[in-house]
């Protein structure tokens, strides 16, 4: 990218896409069969790695010290861990309290029993968190700021589907649910503002920022997307699943090698 242009207008483009594009996209897909759920979730896996692995560690190593980036990573898988576990506990003790008072409560579900209102929250704050990591990855270099978003998109999608299950499992109505997601969507996009505006001035601090995204994503694929693949353990399935978390990965260095040129 030209170092005199601004690249706002590339993020509010990509956020737009990650955001309520993919919610958009999602919606289309519930009328899919449900095994297109899995691929789609197998396609996520290689976008996802192959955005960290191809993109977001080289260029925070390029920019960063090898320790300080390994260091930074290592601590955000950390966090991440911690946060998914504090989130986990806070809904046992809510759904615990709900039964000892007799109180109504979600039903147990795929998800653990996880109510539509978590869903709306966690949605929210994890969009706001790819729109910051879209915005750090535009302003660090165009082409790993688009094979970003396709990344987040090729996850976002099946992320959608789910919680769309989830909210319509709660009680929401289909209408409902969509428009719920697409005020979560937005996050996106106000994350991609926020990110733009802490950041623009402060390139210092980009190989930190981009060696935490790396862990998100890297979180996100290995923590909650890949155990679920493991429900279909079969050897037709497997080969299926690698076949696509290869083809995944081939798309961001795909992108990878077109935006370089």
């Amino acid at each position: 990218m030209n170092p005199a242009a601004s690249p706002l207008p590339a993020i509010l483009v990509a956020c737009l896409a990650g955001g309520v594009l993919s919610i958009v996209a999602a919606a289309g897909t519930l009328a899919l069969h449900s095994g297109w759920i899995s691929r789609l979730v197998s396609f996520a896996v290689g976008a996802l790695l192959g955005a960290v692995f191809l993109e977001l560690l080289p260029h925070a190593l390029e920019h960063g010290s090898t320790e300080h980036v390994m260091l930074t990573v290592l601590a955000g898988l950390l966090s991440f861990f911690l946060l998914e576990k504090l989130v986990l506990w806070r809904h046992d003790h809510v759904q615990a309290e709900s039964l000892g008072t007799g109180k109504p409560h979600a039903a147990h579900g795929y998800d653990g029993g996880r109510s539509g209102l978590m869903i709306v929250i966690g949605n929210s704050v994890h969009n706001f968190c790819d729109g910051i990591v879209i915005a750090a990855a535009f302003i660090s270099d165009f082409a790993l700021g688009t094979t970003t978003a396709l990344a987040i998109v090729a996850h976002a999608i099946p992320q959608q589907v789910g919680d769309f299950a989830v909210l319509m499992h709660s009680g929401y109505s289909r209408r409902r649910a969509f428009s719920y997601n697409m005020t979560t969507g937005a996050a996106t996009l106000v994350g991609g503002l926020v990110g733009y505006a802490a950041l623009a001035e402060m390139q210092q601090v980009l190989p930190t920022v981009l060696a935490i995204a790396a862990a998100s994503l890297l979180y996100v694929a290995v923590a909650d997307l890949i155990p679920s693949l493991h429900r279909h353990p079969s050897p037709a399935a497997t080969a299926q699943q690698i076949l696509l978390i290869g083809l995944g990965v081939g798309v961001i260095a795909l992108a990878h090698a077109a935006l370089e040129q």
